[in-house]
């Protein structure tokens, strides 16, 4: 053979495997929100509304991630040839009104196959003879009535663990209806803890009468004590696949702050298996208006 043949050959050979890597390199992640259907009233538990902005922030990430909403606790009418998502999002009521009861097994199945799964508020809680087990092995933990409590306060998020979900996220205080007290894998198996305070006493002894979700010696005991709760966490499958839980999003309003939002942005880029950069997920600031945009329902009018 001619060297100039050999040249030939070589940088056709060249040329497709610089090909193929950058296809590799810019394969596109689909991010599926399921949002629940309305709750509660305006300005909380904005399932669509969060979802929705969550999903734009993404898409306009300039990451290769295709972000999608399906709205009203629907479930995704996928064709038969369409890929599986590389993460669910599940922004919505739990406990027995969790979208998840009725699709266990198309989540089981995603779920055997890596992708990942992200719980947001609500979403953590679910029935423990139902979704318990499950949801130790898809997020590593969840929320379980007359252990965990939901009171609304303030926490100070001063430390975070070197983790890719807490790149570029600066310390931030912020009012939410913050669960705490959750009920994790044994020993933490898997679990990094993401957003770590201390809750006050009074956020337990001021609903003490509530044994459902208000309080119990259990967890009286261990923030009197000084233990940190853990109201946000990371889980490592042992498959592979990747978790997140996330206890805020009550008040639709905080998505507006940056760092809030910035965290569960890197974590649902985490959870799809898609490199966080190392300033975090970039997205701008959204504008009142637009955080009046797809709310369940309208801004009530002020009196005059």
């Amino acid at each position: 053979m001619r060297y100039p043949d050999i040249l030939k050959i070589s940088s056709a050979l060249l040329l497709f495997s610089s090909g193929a890597l950058l296809t590799a390199a810019v394969e596109t992640k689909e991010i599926l929100f399921l949002a629940g259907k309305k709750s509660h009233g305006y300005g909380t538990h904005e399932h669509k509304a969060g979802s929705m902005l969550l999903a734009r922030c993404l898409n306009e990430s300039g990451l290769n991630i295709n972000a999608k909403v399906v709205v009203d606790g629907k479930w995704p009418q996928r064709k038969k040839d369409e890929a599986r998502p590389d993460s669910v999002v599940m922004y919505c009521d739990g406990f027995k009104r969790h979208l998840a009861k009725e699709h266990q097994s198309e989540i089981q199945a995603w779920v055997d196959h890596g992708v990942g799964v992200a719980c947001l508020h609500f979403g953590v809680e679910v029935e423990p003879e139902h979704l318990g087990a499950q949801f130790l092995d898809w997020i590593g933990g969840y929320f379980e009535i007359g252990w965990s409590v939901n009171p609304h306060w303030t926490a100070d998020f001063k430390d975070f663990p070197e983790h890719p979900i807490t790149q570029g996220v600066q310390p931030f205080t912020i009012l939410d209806e913050w669960y705490y007290h959750m009920r994790f894998q044994p020993e933490m198996k898997g679990v990094t803890p993401i957003l770590s305070a201390l809750p006050p006493v009074q956020s337990l002894t001021d609903r003490s009468e509530d044994i459902n979700r208000g309080s119990n010696p259990t967890v009286l005991a261990a923030v009197q004590a000084g233990e940190q709760q853990h109201v946000a966490w990371a889980y490592e499958r042992p498959d592979g696949g990747r978790g997140f839980g996330f206890t805020g999003g009550h008040f639709h309003k905080n998505w507006q702050q940056d760092d809030f939002r910035k965290l569960v942005l890197n974590a649902l880029v985490w959870t799809a298996k898609c490199e966080v950069p190392e300033g975090g997920v970039f997205s701008r600031t959204p504008t009142d208006i637009e955080m009046e945009a797809n709310q369940d329902y309208p801004k009530p009018q002020t009196k005059k």
